[in-house]
């Protein structure tokens, strides 16, 4: 059998096997091939929808263009200025408007829209994921907000997703895809432009005090009863920001996915999903790293100050990510505006797609297959229903729920638990976790999309891998029975002087800082020669400080608290949190990188599943749906899920003038116990959900299969029985 040859470099395929058709043809055309460059009318348009005529020859009586086949070594030239037109006269061509230059022809492959999707998902992840959660503590800093404002700023972006998805997922469907990708990375531009204005509107930034705080008699702090500063009102700002970057990227998850799934042989969807999912989890890594190196610098670049980055008062350069950012999308929402509503070649794709959707015992499914099913207002109750009555779809919605509750979890506490485990800074903590979801994250997508394309994975296949990946991942989360003692800290683990605390109860004064008039409100940890902790340089009684020429760190001297050891010279500090001696690190990185590899390996399959569970019509607006659904009972809900159960472990909260902040030591038992519950109750669910949706499954029967998909692979174009379900053309 005469295997295809790939000759222009893109998805579209030559054949030299004849097609068969099922209708009656004109006598001395049954057996014809395409095999004649000259004859337009059969080679000269893609296939159109199915609709064939057995009087006369007719353009959709023909394959697509990419299936004519060439003499070997010959190649196929296109004309400068060349259109691609469908067999309905609508026009193929890159470009915007009636400027479709040939040159930008080689872009209008599935290849170059993936390039170009993947940089914008890589530009979403990187500044939704990576700068926000990075720039936070600044703004809070540098425009006096409170943790709860902040925390409504990082939800304005699920609030206005939520909001846009239905209508996005829902008319975008139905419309001119690349329009509304292309418009949403340019509202998602803005945003970013608008989350860095505040900085050019308030004045400059000016340290309150110059002066060593933290030393003993040096703190200062504002009094309690000042009133909040106008710079607060900004936050309204951010929530536009954000909300702009939540309507931007609400297309780019949905109508983007169903875009590129249309447009490749259904083998290759899993592979061109897993990269372009790929490129949005290595945003928000490179967002940890490129926004860390801007907090370096001062927000008021070229202006000389007298502290350091580790000082409390300092603010770092926020704004400057955000303005890239924001460039770089409205530069990449240009070539995606000029996609056209499809790709040239890719009907023949549609055409051999064997549906998988769920059938519905009253066949109710059937509706979704009309042609006109889905164009106006008054179908978006009936196709609701649809996707509600289909219990594999909303099953595989609920297992999604719960992975998305692990993975917001986990991505907004897991620096918090490695720094508290093993004793790391901030950065540290960030770094050694961005070494952990860059490749298994990263790998893990694009391995799940490998996966399902290359053992041919079904549906129900597809749904047993997702289950397999979930139990693994849940015997893996058995590693938070593990963990590290916490590090001694007088006053908080441990009295001054090393005994135990009575019934656990706090005591940061002593009798070696009483007179030192140390303020709760100035945490700023120090590791004494003693290697105990202390709250601060004041309550560890130091007088003086210095700068280590060797680490740049800063080194208090003449500590009170601090008991003499061994070494000669007197009692001192350095700044910072001190190393901690345990060994168990590197056992707990490994299995929780396959916690988070096993997690990450099911998500592109369980979105596979999803599109092909549903029928071709409603598959934008189930992911749609699918997106609500995993936002509001996850994505959302997750962070504060996990919050809740490891604030049960604090042992030191801030003292905010009498309120309770943030929480500053956790206790590393009762911390990665509560973690383990939450991990392992979720993990539970998933599974499941997963075999809920695998024994709920109906495909449709094999002998109502619309072709083999061998048959599809080899490219036949066997037209017999893809009418009732090939999808009519769409409308912007």
């Amino acid at each position: 059998m005469a295997m295809p040859q790939n000759l222009t470099g893109e998805n579209s395929f030559c054949f030299t096997q004849k097609l068969n058709f099922s209708h009656p043809s004109p006598p001395g055309e049954a057996g014809r091939t395409c095999d004649d460059p000259s004859g337009r009318e059969a080679c000269g348009t893609p296939v159109s929808n199915g609709t064939a005529s057995s009087s006369a020859p007719s353009p959709s009586d023909s394959c697509a263009e990419p299936l004519c086949s060439t003499t070997p070594g010959q190649e196929t030239h296109f004309n400068e200025g060349i259109k691609y037109v469908s067999a309905e006269g609508e026009e193929l061509a890159c470009g915007w408007g009636r400027f479709t230059p040939g040159c930008l022809q080689i872009f209008n492959t599935s290849k170059g829209i993936l390039f170009f999707l993947c940089v914008a998902s890589f530009l979403q992840g990187m500044t939704v994921n990576g700068f926000i959660n990075t720039v936070i503590t600044s703004i809070e800093r540098r425009f006096d907000l409170r943790s709860y404002q902040s925390g409504l700023i990082a939800s304005s972006y699920d609030i206005a997703a939520c909001i846009c998805l239905t209508f996005v997922s829902y008319f975008g469907g139905n419309g001119h895809k690349p329009r509304w990708l292309g418009w949403g990375v340019l509202v998602m531009g803005l945003g970013s432009l608008l989350f860095a204005l505040p900085h050019f509107t308030t004045g400059r930034y000016e340290a309150r005090s110059a002066a060593e705080v933290g030393v003993c008699g040096g703190n200062q702090s504002l009094p309690c009863a000042q009133a909040a500063s106008s710079l607060s009102s900004y936050r309204f700002v951010f929530m536009l920001g954000q909300f702009l970057h939540g309507m931007g990227a609400t297309p780019l998850y949905t109508l983007g996915v169903t875009y590129l799934d249309e447009n490749v042989k259904t083998n290759y969807s899993p592979v061109y999903i897993a990269v372009f999912y790929t490129a949005a989890i290595l945003g928000p890594a490179a967002g940890y790293l490129v926004g860390g190196m801007f907090l370096n610098i001062y927000t008021e670049i070229g202006r000389e100050i007298d502290i350091a980055p580790e000082n409390m008062l300092w603010v770092g350069a926020w704004w400057i990510g955000f303005l890239g950012a924001g460039a770089a999308s409205l530069l990449i929402s240009i070539p995606i505006l000029g996609y056209p509503h499809r790709l040239p070649g890719s009907q023949q794709y549609i055409v051999m797609r064997v549906s998988e959707a769920h059938q519905l015992k009253d066949g109710s499914h059937k509706k979704a297959a009309d042609p006109d099913f889905g164009k106006t207002v008054k179908d978006l109750p009936r196709s609701v229903l649809l996707l509600l009555k289909n219990p594999t779809f909303i099953f595989l919605c609920l297992a999604g729920a719960t992975e998305a509750t692990l993975i917001a979890g986990m991505s907004t506490f897991g620096p918090k638990f490695l720094e508290s485990q093993f004793s790391l800074s901030a950065s540290e903590a960030a770094t050694f976790f961005g070494y952990l979801v860059v490749p298994a994250g990263g790998g893990g997508t694009f391995l799940g999309g490998f996966l399902v394309n290359k053992f041919k994975l079904r549906c129900s296949g597809i749904i047993k891998l997702c289950l397999l990946c979930t139990v693994s991942s849940l015997l893996a989360i058995s590693i938070f029975f593990i963990h590290c003692p916490n590090m001694p800290m007088a006053g908080v683990t441990q009295m001054y002087g090393g005994s135990a605390l009575p019934g656990g109860r706090l005591n940061l004064t002593a009798a070696c800082n009483a007179e030192c008039g140390c303020l709760q409100e100035v945490y700023s940890p120090v590791c004494g020669s003693d290697d105990i902790m202390y709250y601060s340089p004041c309550h560890a009684g130091c007088k003086k400080v210095s700068e280590n020429l060797r680490n740049g760190k800063k080194v208090y001297h003449e500590c009170s608290c601090v008991e003499e050891t061994l070494l000669p010279g007197p009692s001192s500090a350095e700044a910072g949190k001190c190393t901690s001696s345990c060994a168990k690190k590197p056992l707990f990185l490994f299995f929780m990188f396959v916690v988070i590899l096993f997690t990450f390996l099911s998500s592109i399959p369980a979105l596979t599943a999803t599109l092909r569970c549903v029928s071709d019509q409603q598959r934008s607006f189930a992911l749609g749906i699918q997106w609500i659904l995993v936002r509001t009972l996850g994505g959302i809900p997750g962070p504060i899920a996990f919050g809740s159960m490891i604030d049960k472990s604090c042992l030191l909260w801030q003292d905010q003038c009498g309120e309770q902040g943030s929480c500053y030591i956790y206790q590393n038992s009762a911390m990665s116990q509560y973690t383990l519950i939450a991990g392992l109750v979720y993990k539970v669910l998933g599974t499941t959900f997963f075999i809920v949706a695998c024994l709920l499954y109906k495909p449709p029967p094999p002998e109502s299969a619309p072709a083999s998909s061998d048959a599809s692979e080899n490219g036949n174009c066997d037209l017999q029985e893809h009418k009732p379900s090939l999808p009519a053309e769409e409308h912007i």
